[in-house]
């Protein structure tokens, strides 16, 4: 009997601490998603395309010393958060759910949190490849100058606040495909619709009213705004609806939707399709 015991207590491995099993989360989903060669090049690679394209073709300037390849910068950045964060929450967790992952996880000793853990870090590393892309190309290819000084800040927390605020809209979003094979079409087309209407691909004084008013109520429009205000030179504010960069406002929108999202996260979450009951 002693030595059964002893042999069972010598056995028994204590549980690894919880910053171990979120490490060792954030690990799987880094390594799950630069695996998948589709989500690398739609996530990743698609902005940088875009960003080539749109620098090329439309080399002309707004205004005095201003070009239209330093307006789409702080565009297509905020576009490309975007996607590494709503869309891509929104379609891999949706997948996730629809192939029993989320049900096999939540049937083991693995804290539920660790699951969250691993999908912020894997957005915030996406997050961070494709703001360095981006700017690389942008500073070599067509000349964009870097922000200095306090622009870095405003950079840092307009990029920060809407990685987050997207981030949880996309884990929302993820319960409203009915299963992985609906989710990209579910998501994707909304995620276009913001970018038309939220001044990546144009500049929002061109688009109608109507729309501008549509868009001001989702982080895109915020965070594109933000990030002009770090790009283009302070007269560029006139051309704003506001006729100034709003950054108390954007912080403000934000940061509600921060709110929001996790709300909405708490209220919608499933780990299993409703087919599954």
């Amino acid at each position: 009997m002693t030595t059964t015991t002893t042999s069972s207590a010598a056995t028994a491995r204590p549980l690894p601490s919880l910053p171990t099993v979120y490490r060792s989360r954030a690990s799987v989903e880094l390594k799950e998603f630069f695996r998948q060669r589709e989500s690398v090049v739609f996530t990743l690679m698609l902005p940088v395309l875009l960003l080539v394209v749109f620098g090329a073709v439309l080399d002309y300037e707004l205004a005095d010393g201003v070009s239209f390849t330093q307006y789409f910068t702080a565009g297509i950045i905020a576009a490309g958060i975007l996607g590494a964060s709503l869309q891509n929450m929104a379609i891999s967790i949706a997948t996730e759910r629809s192939d029993g992952t989320l049900k096999s996880l939540a049937g083991t000793p693995m804290p539920k949190s660790a699951y969250f853990v691993g999908k912020v870090v894997q957005v915030l590393a996406v997050t961070v490849a494709i703001i360095v892309v981006l700017l690389f190309i942008a500073v070599v290819f067509y000349g964009i100058e870097l922000p200095s000084g306090a622009d870095w800040l405003t950079f840092a927390w307009v990029a920060a606040l809407g990685a987050a605020a997207c981030t949880l809209l996309g884990i929302a979003l993820s319960s409203l495909a009915k299963n992985g094979r609906s989710a990209s079409a579910t998501v994707t087309p909304f995620a276009l619709l913001l970018q038309f209407i939220s001044g990546v691909f144009f500049q929002f004084e061109q688009i109608p009213t109507w729309m501008q008013t549509v868009a001001a109520f989702f982080p895109l429009k915020w965070m594109a705004q933000g990030f002009r205000s770090v790009f283009l030179p302070d007269v560029m504010a006139a051309a704003e609806p506001a006729d100034s960069w709003e950054l108390g406002r954007t912080a403000l929108v934000l940061g509600a939707w921060c709110i929001a999202g996790l709300l909405l996260c708490v209220a919608t979450f499933r780990w299993q399709d409703r087919s599954a009951g």
